[in-house]
């Protein structure tokens, strides 16, 4: 990723109005403490990087929390809520603190919860929207889903903004992935050329964790322990077989961030497979061959490939869906049909067994750790909005929670670099070949 960074947060107007939350601006005196507008978190802790950077906003994202001063009365505000693209655990958490946040502490009264995402702005899709408040959110967070479900496409900026203004809607969040904030951006680009003073903020939802300038995203932790019971399964039945295989798909179309975290959380994976790091099937360095060799050594093997991974080896669909998003070939299939195909053509017997958990992962409710997340990715995301932040999302950045403008944030897939620590310390868990590739693949890569 480029050095370069701007990340100046636009606002829709001057904040005047003194905030109802009583809050402190003094240090020790045991109360709880408005965030200043000049306290920034550093983009990097690494020492030399950015430093020659002479403005602020080059090298530093402004920190998140409640101001003193706010741009909104809330008498006069109407609340959206909308949730974009697959489930994804942690959902109904977001939306929760949004509502509560908004109610309980800034006394806001008119809160709607459009249905099935971006579409519930179509007026042909013909659903009205759901009215919010702290009963109804009472205890969602502790179930799977949406309440206001969600889908994809819809992406239609002049309807949508045609409907915030037929809504009198002027703030508006918007939880989902990188498609969803690309939308929420051109979203705001039309509000802002309409002269209306509506505010945009996102809430990050992309459980592959493949958006730019935030630490981790809500759900993945809990991916993370749903995926780990699937490989625990998986090695279970390798194990008790002869010559026993048990093959995992996982999320991660573009990013393995999922089975790489897999991978060193259960240390039972054998071959870690993503979509950053090519490998091929065939061949003395290809992966039949060495799983023939780890099935000689050890009797069973344990495969963990995420959905994007092995793609160049596929025939491709050329089919998008709703939302744009290429899809793709079923590499766990795939796999599961080449390496029974493969110990079948050799004469060796193949006990494979395969695991799709994905579905089973999506839907699931929180973990703790991400339940927390969401409780306070929904408040900050509020403190934004009243202050009229607008085209930003609200992040975890180097363990501060951030305010990063949506143009940043999507500039770039955030992906596993297979030159980092992380991609290290897979490649000594699983003890797999550093490649699988061809001497002649690595050179035209």
């Amino acid at each position: 990723m480029s050095n370069e960074f701007d990340f100046r947060i636009k606002k829709i107007g001057d904040c005047k109005i003194p905030s109802p939350m009583p809050f402190s601006n003094i240090q020790g005196d045991r109360i709880a403490n408005f965030v200043r507008d000049d306290q920034y978190v550093l983009h990097s802790v690494i020492k030399g990087d950015n430093q020659d950077k002479k403005n602020v906003y080059e090298y530093a994202l402004e920190m998140a929390g409640p101001r003193e001063k706010v741009f909104f009365n809330p008498g006069h505000i109407h609340a959206g809520i909308v949730t974009c693209g697959g489930l994804c655990p942690g959902l109904n958490g977001v939306i929760r603190a949004i509502v509560r946040t908004l109610w309980q502490r800034y006394n806001v009264r008119r809160i709607s919860g459009v249905q099935y995402g971006y579409v519930g702005f179509m007026p042909e899709s013909n659903l009205p929207v759901k009215t919010l408040d702290p009963d109804i959110v009472d205890d969602i967070h502790n179930m799977g889903g949406s309440i206001l479900g969600s889908a994809r496409g819809g992406s239609d900026v002049i309807k949508i903004v045609d409907a915030l203004e037929q809504l009198n809607m002027n703030m508006l969040f918007t939880i989902g992935g990188d498609g969803t904030q690309r939308c929420a951006l051109e979203v705001t680009e039309e509000i802002e050329r309409r002269n209306l003073k509506i505010t945009v903020v996102g809430v990050p939802k992309t459980i592959d964790n493949d958006i730019s300038f935030i630490d981790k995203s809500f759900g993945f932790d809990t991916a993370v322990s749903k995926a780990e019971a699937a490989v625990h399964a998986a090695h279970v039945e390798a194990k008790s077989a002869i010559d026993g295989m048990g093959l995992v798909k996982v999320m991660g179309r573009e990013a393995g961030f999922i089975a790489a975290h897999t991978t060193l959380a259960t240390s039972d994976v054998n071959f870690c497979l993503i979509p950053e790091v090519p490998f091929r099937l065939d061949g003395e360095r290809g992966l039949l061959k060495q799983l023939e060799r780890r099935l000689d050594r050890r009797k069973h093997a344990v495969i963990l490939v995420a959905e994007g991974a092995g793609q160049e080896l596929l025939k491709e669909t050329g089919e998008k869906d709703p939302s744009g998003n290429k899809k793709l070939a079923d590499i766990g299939l795939f796999l599961k049909d080449s390496i029974i195909s493969h110990f079948k053509s050799i004469g060796r017997e193949a006990n494979l067994k395969y695991i799709d958990p994905s579905y089973m992962i999506r839907a699931s409710k929180a973990n703790p750790n991400d339940s927390l997340y969401c409780a306070r990715l929904g408040a900050n995301a509020v403190h934004a909005a009243m202050t009229g932040r607008t085209a930003m999302l609200i992040s975890e950045w180097n363990n501060c929670f951030v305010h990063v403008p949506i143009q940043m944030a999507v500039s770039k897939k955030n992906r596993v670099d297979p030159e980092s620590p992380l991609w290290r310390d897979v490649l000594e868990a699983t003890q797999q070949p550093i490649t699988m590739m061809d001497t002649a693949d690595k050179k035209n890569k």
